[in-house]
Protein backbone atom coordinates (compact mmCIF):
# COMPACT_ATOMS: atom_id res chain seq x y z
CA UNK A 1 0.00 0.00 0.00
CA UNK A 2 1.34 3.43 -0.90
CA UNK A 3 0.68 6.93 0.38
CA UNK A 4 -0.63 9.92 -1.56
CA UNK A 5 2.81 10.67 -3.04
CA UNK A 6 3.51 7.05 -3.86
CA UNK A 7 5.86 6.15 -0.99
CA UNK A 8 5.43 2.74 0.67
CA UNK A 9 3.41 3.31 3.82
CA UNK A 10 5.53 0.83 5.76
CA UNK A 11 8.45 3.23 5.44
CA UNK A 12 6.50 6.38 6.17
CA UNK A 13 3.24 6.41 8.08
CA UNK A 14 2.03 2.84 8.51
CA UNK A 15 3.21 2.40 12.09
CA UNK A 16 2.19 5.68 13.67
CA UNK A 17 -0.95 5.65 15.84
CA UNK A 18 -3.96 7.94 16.13
CA UNK A 19 -3.67 11.21 18.00
CA UNK A 20 -5.14 11.67 21.46
CA UNK A 21 -8.59 13.18 21.94
CA UNK A 22 -9.05 15.88 24.56
CA UNK A 23 -12.68 15.01 25.34
CA UNK A 24 -14.93 11.97 25.28
CA UNK A 25 -13.72 8.39 25.14
CA UNK A 26 -10.29 7.82 23.63
CA UNK A 27 -11.73 5.12 21.38
CA UNK A 28 -13.71 7.72 19.41
CA UNK A 29 -12.40 8.90 16.05
CA UNK A 30 -14.30 12.19 16.20
CA UNK A 31 -17.20 13.94 17.87
CA UNK A 32 -20.83 13.45 16.86
CA UNK A 33 -22.30 16.04 14.51
CA UNK A 34 -24.78 18.16 16.47
CA UNK A 35 -27.35 20.17 14.50
CA UNK A 36 -30.67 21.88 15.27
CA UNK A 37 -32.52 21.74 11.92
CA UNK A 38 -31.64 18.53 10.15
CA UNK A 39 -28.99 15.85 9.77
CA UNK A 40 -27.85 13.13 7.41
CA UNK A 41 -25.40 10.27 7.68
CA UNK A 42 -24.41 8.15 4.70
CA UNK A 43 -21.49 5.99 3.65
CA UNK A 44 -20.22 8.54 1.08
CA UNK A 45 -19.42 12.22 1.87
CA UNK A 46 -20.77 13.56 -1.43
CA UNK A 47 -24.07 11.70 -0.91
CA UNK A 48 -24.35 13.21 2.58
CA UNK A 49 -23.87 16.67 1.08
CA UNK A 50 -26.60 15.96 -1.46
CA UNK A 51 -28.99 14.99 1.36
CA UNK A 52 -28.25 18.19 3.30
CA UNK A 53 -28.77 20.30 0.16
CA UNK A 54 -32.20 18.76 -0.36
CA UNK A 55 -33.13 19.43 3.26
CA UNK A 56 -32.04 23.06 2.94
CA UNK A 57 -34.22 23.43 -0.16
CA UNK A 58 -37.26 22.46 1.89
CA UNK A 59 -37.27 18.76 1.14
CA UNK A 60 -38.44 16.18 3.67
CA UNK A 61 -36.24 13.51 5.19
CA UNK A 62 -37.66 11.11 2.59
CA UNK A 63 -36.76 13.49 -0.25
CA UNK A 64 -33.22 13.74 1.04
CA UNK A 65 -32.96 9.96 1.46
CA UNK A 66 -34.05 9.34 -2.14
CA UNK A 67 -31.55 11.88 -3.44
CA UNK A 68 -28.76 10.35 -1.35
CA UNK A 69 -29.73 6.81 -2.39
CA UNK A 70 -29.63 7.75 -6.08
CA UNK A 71 -26.21 9.33 -5.56
CA UNK A 72 -24.92 6.27 -3.73
CA UNK A 73 -26.18 4.04 -6.55
CA UNK A 74 -23.72 5.90 -8.74
CA UNK A 75 -20.85 6.42 -6.29
CA UNK A 76 -21.09 3.24 -4.22
CA UNK A 77 -22.25 0.58 -6.68
CA UNK A 78 -20.57 -2.05 -4.50
CA UNK A 79 -23.41 -1.67 -2.03
CA UNK A 80 -26.38 -0.15 -3.78
CA UNK A 81 -28.20 0.74 -6.96
CA UNK A 82 -31.56 0.61 -8.66
CA UNK A 83 -30.94 -3.03 -9.56
CA UNK A 84 -31.51 -3.89 -5.87
CA UNK A 85 -34.07 -3.76 -3.06
CA UNK A 86 -35.02 -1.24 -0.36
CA UNK A 87 -36.37 -1.25 3.20
CA UNK A 88 -37.20 1.72 5.40
CA UNK A 89 -38.62 2.70 8.78
CA UNK A 90 -40.05 6.22 8.95
CA UNK A 91 -41.02 8.29 11.98
CA UNK A 92 -43.80 10.64 10.94
CA UNK A 93 -44.11 13.59 13.35
CA UNK A 94 -47.63 14.42 12.14
CA UNK A 95 -49.17 11.10 13.12
CA UNK A 96 -46.51 10.30 15.75
CA UNK A 97 -46.22 6.84 14.28
CA UNK A 98 -43.62 4.56 12.75
CA UNK A 99 -44.18 3.28 9.22
CA UNK A 100 -42.36 0.30 7.73
CA UNK A 101 -41.76 -0.33 4.05
CA UNK A 102 -40.69 -3.60 2.43
CA UNK A 103 -39.42 -2.96 -1.08
CA UNK A 104 -38.06 -6.40 -1.92
CA UNK A 105 -38.63 -8.02 -5.28
CA UNK A 106 -39.77 -11.49 -6.22
CA UNK A 107 -38.35 -14.32 -8.26
CA UNK A 108 -39.23 -14.72 -11.97
CA UNK A 109 -42.60 -16.24 -12.79
CA UNK A 110 -41.09 -18.32 -15.55
CA UNK A 111 -38.44 -20.04 -13.43
CA UNK A 112 -39.73 -23.14 -11.65
CA UNK A 113 -38.30 -25.12 -8.75
CA UNK A 114 -37.32 -28.08 -10.91
CA UNK A 115 -35.04 -25.88 -13.02
CA UNK A 116 -33.61 -24.16 -9.94
CA UNK A 117 -32.74 -27.52 -8.39
CA UNK A 118 -30.55 -28.31 -11.40
CA UNK A 119 -28.51 -25.22 -10.57
CA UNK A 120 -28.23 -25.85 -6.83
CA UNK A 121 -25.51 -27.79 -5.04
CA UNK A 122 -25.80 -30.93 -2.94
CA UNK A 123 -26.70 -28.95 0.17
CA UNK A 124 -29.47 -27.08 -1.61
CA UNK A 125 -27.69 -23.75 -1.97
CA UNK A 126 -27.91 -21.72 -5.17
CA UNK A 127 -25.18 -19.98 -7.15
CA UNK A 128 -24.54 -16.50 -5.79
CA UNK A 129 -23.94 -14.85 -9.17
CA UNK A 130 -25.45 -14.96 -12.63
CA UNK A 131 -29.00 -15.08 -13.93
CA UNK A 132 -30.26 -17.71 -11.47
CA UNK A 133 -29.68 -15.23 -8.61
CA UNK A 134 -31.61 -12.30 -10.10
CA UNK A 135 -34.92 -11.12 -8.64
CA UNK A 136 -37.04 -8.09 -9.55
CA UNK A 137 -35.41 -4.85 -8.34
CA UNK A 138 -37.67 -3.14 -5.79
CA UNK A 139 -35.80 0.12 -5.14
CA UNK A 140 -37.42 2.43 -7.68
CA UNK A 141 -40.92 1.37 -6.65
CA UNK A 142 -39.86 2.03 -3.05
CA UNK A 143 -38.69 5.53 -3.94
CA UNK A 144 -42.07 6.42 -5.38
CA UNK A 145 -44.10 4.75 -2.64
CA UNK A 146 -42.21 6.59 0.10
CA UNK A 147 -42.18 9.83 -1.88
CA UNK A 148 -45.91 9.61 -2.51
CA UNK A 149 -46.59 9.40 1.22
CA UNK A 150 -43.91 11.68 2.66
CA UNK A 151 -42.22 13.60 -0.15
CA UNK A 152 -42.38 17.35 -0.81
CA UNK A 153 -40.10 18.18 -3.74
CA UNK A 154 -40.61 16.81 -7.28
CA UNK A 155 -38.69 13.66 -8.16
CA UNK A 156 -36.75 15.45 -10.90
CA UNK A 157 -35.20 17.71 -8.26
CA UNK A 158 -34.24 14.72 -6.13
CA UNK A 159 -32.50 12.87 -8.97
CA UNK A 160 -30.82 15.98 -10.40
CA UNK A 161 -27.68 15.83 -8.20
CA UNK A 162 -26.99 12.19 -9.08
CA UNK A 163 -27.65 12.89 -12.77
CA UNK A 164 -25.17 15.76 -12.66
CA UNK A 165 -22.47 13.62 -11.07
CA UNK A 166 -23.15 10.78 -13.50
CA UNK A 167 -22.69 13.10 -16.47
CA UNK A 168 -19.83 15.25 -15.17
CA UNK A 169 -18.02 12.66 -13.09
CA UNK A 170 -16.92 12.10 -9.52
CA UNK A 171 -13.76 10.62 -7.96
CA UNK A 172 -13.81 7.09 -6.52
CA UNK A 173 -13.48 7.22 -2.74
CA UNK A 174 -10.83 5.16 -0.95
CA UNK A 175 -12.84 2.21 0.32
CA UNK A 176 -15.12 1.94 -2.73
CA UNK A 177 -12.18 2.24 -5.13
CA UNK A 178 -10.74 -0.85 -3.46
CA UNK A 179 -14.09 -2.66 -3.21
CA UNK A 180 -15.16 -2.21 -6.84
CA UNK A 181 -11.80 -3.47 -8.08
CA UNK A 182 -12.11 -6.53 -5.82
CA UNK A 183 -15.66 -7.24 -7.07
CA UNK A 184 -14.56 -7.04 -10.69
CA UNK A 185 -11.91 -9.64 -9.93
CA UNK A 186 -14.59 -11.94 -8.48
CA UNK A 187 -16.76 -11.49 -11.57
CA UNK A 188 -13.85 -12.46 -13.83
CA UNK A 189 -13.38 -15.67 -11.84
CA UNK A 190 -17.11 -16.48 -11.89
CA UNK A 191 -17.26 -15.87 -15.64
CA UNK A 192 -14.35 -18.22 -16.26
CA UNK A 193 -16.05 -20.91 -14.17
CA UNK A 194 -19.30 -20.54 -16.13
CA UNK A 195 -21.38 -19.28 -13.18
CA UNK A 196 -21.63 -15.79 -14.71
CA UNK A 197 -23.13 -15.80 -18.20
CA UNK A 198 -21.80 -12.47 -19.41
CA UNK A 199 -19.15 -9.99 -18.24
CA UNK A 200 -18.52 -7.57 -21.11
CA UNK A 201 -21.16 -5.08 -19.92
CA UNK A 202 -19.67 -4.90 -16.40
CA UNK A 203 -16.20 -4.38 -17.86
CA UNK A 204 -17.49 -1.63 -20.15
CA UNK A 205 -19.30 0.11 -17.30
CA UNK A 206 -16.60 0.13 -14.60
CA UNK A 207 -13.40 -0.39 -16.61
CA UNK A 208 -13.88 1.96 -19.56
CA UNK A 209 -10.10 2.31 -19.98
CA UNK A 210 -9.46 -1.37 -19.40
CA UNK A 211 -8.11 -0.98 -15.86
CA UNK A 212 -9.77 -1.46 -12.48
CA UNK A 213 -11.01 1.69 -10.70
CA UNK A 214 -8.66 3.34 -8.22
CA UNK A 215 -9.02 5.91 -5.46
CA UNK A 216 -9.30 9.49 -6.73
CA UNK A 217 -9.92 8.45 -10.36
CA UNK A 218 -12.71 10.43 -12.00
CA UNK A 219 -15.57 8.25 -13.18
CA UNK A 220 -18.62 9.00 -15.34
CA UNK A 221 -21.72 6.90 -15.99
CA UNK A 222 -23.73 8.52 -18.81
CA UNK A 223 -25.91 5.40 -19.16
CA UNK A 224 -27.10 5.71 -15.56
CA UNK A 225 -27.71 9.43 -16.11
CA UNK A 226 -30.08 8.55 -18.97
CA UNK A 227 -31.83 5.92 -16.85
CA UNK A 228 -32.33 8.38 -13.99
CA UNK A 229 -33.63 10.99 -16.43
CA UNK A 230 -36.17 8.49 -17.75
CA UNK A 231 -37.34 7.74 -14.20
CA UNK A 232 -37.54 11.44 -13.33
CA UNK A 233 -39.67 12.10 -16.41
CA UNK A 234 -41.80 8.96 -16.50
CA UNK A 235 -42.13 7.95 -12.85
CA UNK A 236 -42.08 4.38 -11.56
CA UNK A 237 -43.79 3.11 -14.74
CA UNK A 238 -40.76 4.18 -16.75
CA UNK A 239 -38.87 1.51 -14.83
CA UNK A 240 -41.49 -1.21 -14.38
CA UNK A 241 -43.62 -0.90 -17.51
CA UNK A 242 -41.51 1.02 -20.01
CA UNK A 243 -38.30 0.81 -21.98
CA UNK A 244 -36.15 -0.07 -18.96
CA UNK A 245 -38.12 -3.23 -18.17
CA UNK A 246 -38.10 -4.15 -21.85
CA UNK A 247 -34.32 -3.70 -22.05
CA UNK A 248 -33.74 -5.88 -18.99
CA UNK A 249 -36.05 -8.56 -20.38
CA UNK A 250 -34.33 -8.58 -23.75
CA UNK A 251 -30.92 -8.76 -22.11
CA UNK A 252 -31.93 -11.67 -19.89
CA UNK A 253 -33.36 -13.55 -22.86
CA UNK A 254 -30.11 -12.99 -24.75
CA UNK A 255 -27.93 -14.47 -22.01
CA UNK A 256 -30.34 -17.28 -21.07
CA UNK A 257 -31.85 -15.70 -17.96
CA UNK A 258 -35.44 -15.70 -16.73
CA UNK A 259 -36.50 -12.22 -15.61
CA UNK A 260 -39.12 -10.73 -17.96
CA UNK A 261 -41.26 -7.66 -18.51
CA UNK A 262 -44.23 -9.36 -16.83
CA UNK A 263 -42.18 -9.77 -13.65
CA UNK A 264 -41.47 -6.02 -13.58
CA UNK A 265 -45.08 -5.14 -14.32
CA UNK A 266 -46.32 -7.32 -11.46
CA UNK A 267 -43.97 -5.88 -8.85
CA UNK A 268 -45.38 -4.03 -5.88
CA UNK A 269 -43.68 -3.22 -2.57
CA UNK A 270 -45.72 -3.07 0.61
CA UNK A 271 -46.21 -1.10 3.79
CA UNK A 272 -45.64 -3.28 6.84
CA UNK A 273 -45.96 -2.87 10.59
CA UNK A 274 -42.60 -2.68 12.37
CA UNK A 275 -42.05 -5.19 15.17
CA UNK A 276 -40.59 -4.21 18.56
CA UNK A 277 -39.28 -5.32 21.90
CA UNK A 278 -38.49 -3.24 24.96
CA UNK A 279 -34.86 -3.32 26.06
CA UNK A 280 -34.17 -1.60 29.39
CA UNK A 281 -36.88 0.99 28.80
CA UNK A 282 -36.10 1.57 25.11
CA UNK A 283 -38.46 0.29 22.41
CA UNK A 284 -36.35 -1.18 19.61
CA UNK A 285 -38.04 -1.58 16.22
CA UNK A 286 -37.23 -3.79 13.25
CA UNK A 287 -39.11 -4.91 10.16
CA UNK A 288 -40.72 -8.38 10.06
CA UNK A 289 -39.49 -11.16 7.74
CA UNK A 290 -38.57 -11.68 4.94
CA UNK A 291 -35.77 -9.65 6.63
CA UNK A 292 -33.62 -10.92 9.48
CA UNK A 293 -34.46 -7.92 11.70
CA UNK A 294 -36.25 -9.88 14.39
CA UNK A 295 -32.94 -11.64 15.17
CA UNK A 296 -31.91 -8.32 16.75
CA UNK A 297 -35.01 -8.38 18.95
CA UNK A 298 -34.47 -12.01 19.94
CA UNK A 299 -30.87 -11.26 20.91
CA UNK A 300 -31.87 -8.24 22.99
CA UNK A 301 -34.50 -10.26 24.84
CA UNK A 302 -31.87 -12.83 25.75
CA UNK A 303 -29.31 -10.17 26.75
CA UNK A 304 -31.82 -8.41 28.99
CA UNK A 305 -31.47 -11.13 31.60
CA UNK A 306 -27.88 -10.07 32.34
CA UNK A 307 -26.40 -6.91 33.86
CA UNK A 308 -24.11 -5.94 31.00
CA UNK A 309 -23.39 -2.55 32.55
CA UNK A 310 -21.91 -4.19 35.63
CA UNK A 311 -19.96 -6.63 33.46
CA UNK A 312 -18.39 -3.75 31.52
CA UNK A 313 -17.85 -2.99 27.85
CA UNK A 314 -15.35 -5.35 26.27
CA UNK A 315 -15.38 -7.73 29.22
CA UNK A 316 -15.33 -11.46 28.62
CA UNK A 317 -18.67 -11.83 30.42
CA UNK A 318 -20.45 -9.22 28.29
CA UNK A 319 -18.97 -10.57 25.06
CA UNK A 320 -19.87 -14.14 26.04
CA UNK A 321 -23.52 -13.23 26.71
CA UNK A 322 -23.92 -11.41 23.39
CA UNK A 323 -22.19 -14.15 21.37
CA UNK A 324 -24.30 -16.88 22.96
CA UNK A 325 -27.46 -14.84 22.33
CA UNK A 326 -26.44 -14.58 18.70
CA UNK A 327 -26.03 -18.36 18.38
CA UNK A 328 -29.48 -18.98 19.83
CA UNK A 329 -31.28 -16.37 17.72
CA UNK A 330 -29.53 -17.45 14.53
CA UNK A 331 -30.58 -21.07 15.06
CA UNK A 332 -34.16 -19.82 14.69
CA UNK A 333 -33.12 -17.59 11.80
CA UNK A 334 -31.74 -20.59 9.89
CA UNK A 335 -34.85 -22.74 10.22
CA UNK A 336 -37.80 -20.38 10.58
CA UNK A 337 -37.23 -17.01 8.82
CA UNK A 338 -38.63 -16.48 5.32
CA UNK A 339 -41.22 -14.51 3.41
CA UNK A 340 -44.11 -14.08 5.85
CA UNK A 341 -46.45 -15.83 3.44
CA UNK A 342 -44.36 -19.00 3.86
CA UNK A 343 -43.63 -18.84 7.60
CA UNK A 344 -45.47 -21.19 9.93
CA UNK A 345 -44.17 -19.66 13.19
CA UNK A 346 -45.69 -16.34 14.30
CA UNK A 347 -43.26 -13.43 14.60
CA UNK A 348 -44.91 -12.35 17.86
CA UNK A 349 -43.94 -15.65 19.46
CA UNK A 350 -40.33 -15.46 18.30
CA UNK A 351 -39.85 -12.01 19.85
CA UNK A 352 -41.81 -12.65 23.05
CA UNK A 353 -40.21 -12.32 26.49
CA UNK A 354 -41.54 -15.72 27.55
CA UNK A 355 -39.83 -17.44 24.63
CA UNK A 356 -36.58 -15.63 25.46
CA UNK A 357 -36.83 -16.72 29.09
CA UNK A 358 -36.98 -20.35 28.00
CA UNK A 359 -34.20 -20.04 25.44
CA UNK A 360 -31.93 -18.17 27.89
CA UNK A 361 -31.66 -21.38 29.92
CA UNK A 362 -29.29 -22.67 27.21
CA UNK A 363 -26.63 -20.12 28.19
CA UNK A 364 -23.88 -21.11 30.61
CA UNK A 365 -21.44 -18.42 31.70
CA UNK A 366 -18.53 -20.86 31.99
CA UNK A 367 -18.88 -22.71 28.69
CA UNK A 368 -19.61 -21.75 25.09
CA UNK A 369 -22.53 -23.35 23.29
CA UNK A 370 -21.77 -25.78 20.51
CA UNK A 371 -24.61 -27.05 18.27
CA UNK A 372 -27.83 -25.08 18.84
CA UNK A 373 -31.19 -26.32 17.63
CA UNK A 374 -33.97 -23.98 16.57
CA UNK A 375 -36.61 -23.42 19.22
CA UNK A 376 -40.29 -24.28 19.11
CA UNK A 377 -42.16 -21.06 19.88
CA UNK A 378 -45.94 -21.29 20.04
CA UNK A 379 -48.69 -18.78 19.47
CA UNK A 380 -50.89 -17.34 16.78
CA UNK A 381 -50.18 -15.88 14.23
CA UNK A 382 -21.18 -6.25 -0.09
CA UNK A 383 -25.49 -2.83 1.17
CA UNK A 384 -25.71 0.84 1.90
CA UNK A 385 -27.37 2.34 4.92
CA UNK A 386 -28.34 5.97 5.37
CA UNK A 387 -30.41 7.97 7.78
CA UNK A 388 -31.87 11.47 7.49
CA UNK A 389 -33.81 13.73 9.84
CA UNK A 390 -35.53 16.99 8.90
CA UNK A 391 -36.61 20.23 10.55
CA UNK A 392 -40.14 18.94 11.15
CA UNK A 393 -38.97 15.93 13.15
CA UNK A 394 -39.31 13.27 10.46
CA UNK A 395 -36.59 10.62 10.73
CA UNK A 396 -35.95 7.81 8.28
CA UNK A 397 -33.88 4.65 8.68
CA UNK A 398 -33.11 3.51 5.12
CA UNK A 399 -31.22 0.51 3.83
CA UNK A 400 -30.71 -0.50 0.21
CA UNK A 401 -28.66 -3.20 -1.40
CA UNK A 402 -27.79 -5.27 -4.44
CA UNK A 403 -26.50 -7.91 -1.95
CA UNK A 404 -23.00 -9.30 -2.57
CA UNK A 405 -20.95 -6.34 -3.69
CA UNK A 406 -22.47 -4.80 -6.82
CA UNK A 407 -24.81 -7.78 -7.30
CA UNK A 408 -25.21 -10.61 -9.77
CA UNK A 409 -22.45 -9.51 -12.13
CA UNK A 410 -25.01 -8.77 -14.85
CA UNK A 411 -25.38 -5.25 -16.29
CA UNK A 412 -28.32 -4.86 -18.71
CA UNK A 413 -27.41 -3.26 -22.02
CA UNK A 414 -26.94 0.51 -21.80
CA UNK A 415 -28.69 1.10 -18.46
CA UNK A 416 -25.69 1.82 -16.24
CA UNK A 417 -26.59 -0.42 -13.28
CA UNK A 418 -26.17 -4.03 -12.17
CA UNK A 419 -28.97 -6.42 -11.24
CA UNK A 420 -29.07 -7.78 -7.70
CA UNK A 421 -28.31 -11.37 -6.68
CA UNK A 422 -30.83 -11.69 -3.81
CA UNK A 423 -32.25 -14.85 -5.33
CA UNK A 424 -29.06 -16.59 -4.29
CA UNK A 425 -30.46 -16.66 -0.75
CA UNK A 426 -33.25 -19.08 -1.66
CA UNK A 427 -32.71 -22.75 -0.84
CA UNK A 428 -34.01 -25.84 -2.63
CA UNK A 429 -34.68 -27.88 0.53
CA UNK A 430 -38.16 -29.40 0.45
CA UNK A 431 -40.38 -28.12 3.25
CA UNK A 432 -38.17 -25.20 4.23
CA UNK A 433 -40.09 -21.87 4.38
CA UNK A 434 -37.36 -20.23 2.28
CA UNK A 435 -37.51 -22.85 -0.47
CA UNK A 436 -37.47 -21.35 -3.95
CA UNK A 437 -40.79 -20.78 -5.71
CA UNK A 438 -41.76 -18.54 -8.64
CA UNK A 439 -42.94 -15.01 -7.71
CA UNK A 440 -41.64 -15.37 -4.14
CA UNK A 441 -39.50 -13.04 -2.04
CA UNK A 442 -36.26 -14.58 -0.73
CA UNK A 443 -35.02 -14.35 2.84
CA UNK A 444 -33.28 -10.97 3.16
CA UNK A 445 -30.35 -9.80 5.25
CA UNK A 446 -30.75 -6.01 5.07
CA UNK A 447 -32.44 -4.38 8.08
CA UNK A 448 -33.07 -0.75 9.05
CA UNK A 449 -33.19 -0.13 12.80
CA UNK A 450 -35.11 2.39 14.93
CA UNK A 451 -35.62 3.02 18.64
CA UNK A 452 -38.13 5.11 20.55
CA UNK A 453 -38.46 6.25 24.15
CA UNK A 454 -41.85 6.90 25.75
CA UNK A 455 -43.53 6.94 22.35
CA UNK A 456 -41.14 9.54 20.87
CA UNK A 457 -38.27 9.04 18.40
CA UNK A 458 -34.82 8.47 19.82
CA UNK A 459 -32.50 6.67 17.39
CA UNK A 460 -32.49 5.93 13.66
CA UNK A 461 -29.59 3.58 12.90
CA UNK A 462 -28.20 0.74 10.86
CA UNK A 463 -25.13 -1.48 10.48
CA UNK A 464 -24.53 -2.84 7.00
CA UNK A 465 -22.92 -6.18 6.32
CA UNK A 466 -24.90 -9.38 5.66
CA UNK A 467 -25.17 -11.64 8.71
CA UNK A 468 -23.24 -9.03 10.73
CA UNK A 469 -26.26 -6.73 10.80
CA UNK A 470 -28.25 -8.03 13.81
CA UNK A 471 -24.94 -8.59 15.61
CA UNK A 472 -23.99 -5.00 14.85
CA UNK A 473 -27.39 -3.66 15.93
CA UNK A 474 -27.16 -5.21 19.38
CA UNK A 475 -23.59 -4.02 19.86
CA UNK A 476 -24.56 -0.44 19.02
CA UNK A 477 -27.57 -0.58 21.34
CA UNK A 478 -25.57 -2.10 24.19
CA UNK A 479 -22.91 0.60 23.77
CA UNK A 480 -25.55 3.32 23.98
CA UNK A 481 -27.93 1.86 26.57
CA UNK A 482 -25.75 -0.34 28.78
CA UNK A 483 -22.37 1.34 28.52
CA UNK A 484 -23.36 5.01 28.19
CA UNK A 485 -21.45 5.86 25.02
CA UNK A 486 -22.43 8.72 22.74
CA UNK A 487 -23.71 8.03 19.24
CA UNK A 488 -20.26 8.29 17.59
CA UNK A 489 -18.43 6.34 20.29
CA UNK A 490 -21.03 3.56 20.01
CA UNK A 491 -19.98 3.01 16.39
CA UNK A 492 -16.25 3.51 16.91
CA UNK A 493 -15.97 0.98 19.75
CA UNK A 494 -14.29 -2.30 18.81
CA UNK A 495 -16.66 -4.97 17.48
CA UNK A 496 -16.87 -8.72 17.31
CA UNK A 497 -18.58 -11.02 14.80
CA UNK A 498 -19.57 -14.66 15.14
CA UNK A 499 -19.54 -17.04 12.17
CA UNK A 500 -20.72 -20.61 11.78
CA UNK A 501 -24.33 -20.52 12.95
CA UNK A 502 -26.72 -22.89 11.21
CA UNK A 503 -28.24 -22.22 7.83
CA UNK A 504 -31.35 -23.45 6.04
CA UNK A 505 -29.65 -26.64 4.84
CA UNK A 506 -27.17 -27.07 7.68
CA UNK A 507 -29.10 -26.28 10.86
CA UNK A 508 -26.19 -27.18 13.15
CA UNK A 509 -23.62 -25.11 11.27
CA UNK A 510 -20.07 -25.41 12.53
CA UNK A 511 -20.27 -26.65 16.15
CA UNK A 512 -19.63 -23.62 18.32
CA UNK A 513 -18.72 -21.52 15.31
CA UNK A 514 -15.86 -19.07 15.49
CA UNK A 515 -15.43 -15.42 16.34
CA UNK A 516 -13.38 -12.58 14.97
CA UNK A 517 -12.60 -9.53 17.09
CA UNK A 518 -11.10 -6.11 16.48
CA UNK A 519 -7.85 -5.14 18.19
CA UNK A 520 -9.67 -2.79 20.58
CA UNK A 521 -11.13 -5.76 22.48
CA UNK A 522 -8.89 -6.33 25.54
CA UNK A 523 -6.48 -9.23 25.05
CA UNK A 524 -7.40 -10.59 28.49
CA UNK A 525 -11.06 -10.86 27.39
CA UNK A 526 -10.06 -12.75 24.26
CA UNK A 527 -8.01 -15.23 26.27
CA UNK A 528 -10.90 -15.76 28.69
CA UNK A 529 -13.28 -16.40 25.80
CA UNK A 530 -10.92 -19.09 24.54
CA UNK A 531 -10.92 -20.72 27.98
CA UNK A 532 -14.72 -20.91 27.83
CA UNK A 533 -14.53 -22.79 24.54
CA UNK A 534 -14.94 -20.00 21.97
CA UNK A 535 -12.90 -20.57 18.82
CA UNK A 536 -11.16 -17.34 17.83
CA UNK A 537 -10.45 -17.18 14.11
CA UNK A 538 -8.75 -13.81 14.17
CA UNK A 539 -8.01 -11.03 16.61
CA UNK A 540 -7.01 -7.58 15.38
CA UNK A 541 -6.05 -8.83 11.91
CA UNK A 542 -7.32 -5.74 10.12
CA UNK A 543 -8.66 -8.01 7.39
CA UNK A 544 -12.20 -8.68 8.66
CA UNK A 545 -15.30 -6.61 7.91
CA UNK A 546 -17.37 -5.63 10.95
CA UNK A 547 -20.18 -3.80 9.22
CA UNK A 548 -20.68 -0.14 8.41
CA UNK A 549 -22.70 2.12 10.71
CA UNK A 550 -24.69 5.34 10.50
CA UNK A 551 -27.03 6.85 13.05
CA UNK A 552 -28.98 9.94 14.05
CA UNK A 553 -30.07 10.35 17.66
CA UNK A 554 -32.74 12.86 18.68
CA UNK A 555 -31.79 14.68 21.88
CA UNK A 556 -35.22 15.61 23.21
CA UNK A 557 -33.79 17.64 26.09
CA UNK A 558 -31.64 19.96 23.96
CA UNK A 559 -33.86 19.71 20.87
CA UNK A 560 -30.94 18.80 18.58
CA UNK A 561 -29.93 15.91 16.36
CA UNK A 562 -26.71 14.03 17.05
CA UNK A 563 -25.39 12.24 13.96
CA UNK A 564 -22.59 9.73 13.54
CA UNK A 565 -21.05 7.64 10.82
CA UNK A 566 -18.72 4.69 10.34
CA UNK A 567 -15.03 5.43 10.86
CA UNK A 568 -13.89 2.23 9.13
CA UNK A 569 -14.98 3.24 5.61
CA UNK A 570 -15.75 6.40 3.63
CA UNK A 571 -18.84 7.82 5.34
CA UNK A 572 -19.70 11.26 6.66
CA UNK A 573 -22.36 12.75 8.93
CA UNK A 574 -23.46 16.36 8.53
CA UNK A 575 -26.18 18.71 9.69
CA UNK A 576 -27.35 22.28 9.54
Amino acid sequence: MTGILGQPLAATAADIGRGDRLTGLKLATRSPVVAPHGAAATSQPLATQVAIQILQKGGSAIDAAIAANATLGLMEPTGSGIGGDLYAIVWDPKTKKLYGYNGSGRSPKGLDLAKVKTKGDAQGFLPQYGAISVTVPGTVDGWFALHGKFGKLPMKDLLAPAIGYAKDGFPWSQYIGMAIARSLGIFETKHKSGELEEIDNARKLWMPDGTAPREGQMFRNPDLAKTYEAIAAGGRDAFYKGAIAKTVSSYMQRIGGWLREEDFAAHQGEWVEPVSTKYRGVDVWELPPNTQGIATLQMLNLMEGYDLKAMGAGSADALHVMIEAKKIAYADRAKLYADLAAMTVPVESLVSKSYANERRKLIRMDKALEAVEAGAPTGHGGTIYLTVADKDGMMVSWIQSNFRGPGSGLVPDGLGFMLQDRGGLFVTTDGHPNQYAPSKRPFHTIIPGFATKDGEPWLSFGVMGGAMQPQGHVQILANLIDFGMDVQEAGDAARWQHFGSGTADDPHGKPGGEIVLESGIPAASVEELKKRGHAVRSYGSGKEHYGSYEAILWDAKEKVYRAATESRVDGMAAGY
